[in-house]
């Protein structure tokens, strides 16, 4: 088999995580069309080029060797992916509230909310993250081709695990672009979490010395911990809230 057809054969491979993330959705009849699926995939592959443009940019060397590691792998990569990702989650959700204004796209903040305040908050942050972690997934699976064409025996790892880095780390970057209006603190730990996430992962993956069934564990649990998020928010009773107008406040007091 030629290196080509090879290499075409690993790409569809990439794709596995993707198709998974989409039957989970249709097997649990999440609201969710195919049409945002797929837009949400492209906006997370295009977060690649800004992101590989600011690496480019960003090469210093420090007199400490721990500082250049920090940098490298915490500033240079992680960082830069992760708000990469964020300004460009930042223009889709923009553009979906521009083509749907009838539905709620920004988080309500404050301790005098209502109960259905609260609700809306909980199934935008629910729509948010899924919407993140498809884009994660959108971004490693262009990443993946990247390095595949390189040296193709990293990718069977970088399927199983990147893959699942990206999407956990996706996940809380979505959430964080709905929350930086009404609750920029609330959005900044979560863009860090995304960076310590992600540096942390980079850093035993590529140090010798540590195992890497740490980063390994350090990947399924963040995904874990997104899935958890998606699902409890996407509980039975509330499937169906992505097609759901958002209640007129004046109607509501009048």
């Amino acid at each position: 088999m030629s290196r080509a057809w090879v290499l075409l054969l690993l790409i569809l491979l990439s794709s596995l995580p993707v198709i998974a993330v989409f039957g989970w959705f249709r097997l649990a009849k999440y609201q969710f069309s195919l049409y945002r699926f797929l837009f949400a995939l492209l906006a997370g592959a295009a977060a690649f080029f800004p992101a590989l443009i600011l690496q480019e940019l960003l090469v210093f060397t420090f007199h400490s060797s721990r500082a250049t590691l920090f940098f490298q792998f915490f500033i240079r990569i992680a960082l830069t992916e992760e708000l990469s990702r964020f300004f460009i989650l930042l223009v889709f959700f923009w553009i979906s509230a521009r083509i749907s204004p009838d539905k709620q796209t920004y988080y309500l903040s404050g301790s005098d909310q209502s109960e259905a305040d609260q609700q809306r908050n909980s199934n935008l942050i629910t729509k948010a993250t899924a919407t993140g972690l498809i884009a994660g997934l959108g971004f490693a699976l262009l990443e993946n081709a990247v390095y595949a064409a390189s040296d193709i025996n990293v990718l069977p790892l970088r399927i199983i695990i990147t893959a699942a880095v990206h999407a956990a780390c996706g996940a809380r970057i979505g959430a964080a672009v709905v929350m930086i209006h009404s609750s920029p603190i609330q959005a900044i730990l979560r863009i860090l979490s995304a960076t310590a996430i992600h540096g942390i992962y980079n850093l035993l993956v590529t140090m010798s010395g540590f195992s890497p069934l740490i980063a390994i564990f350090i990947a399924i649990s963040a995904l874990f911990s997104a899935i958890v998020t998606i699902s409890g928010g996407w509980s039975k009773d509330n499937k169906s809230y992505i097609e759901a107008p958002a209640i007129d406040k004046n109607s509501e007091n009048s």
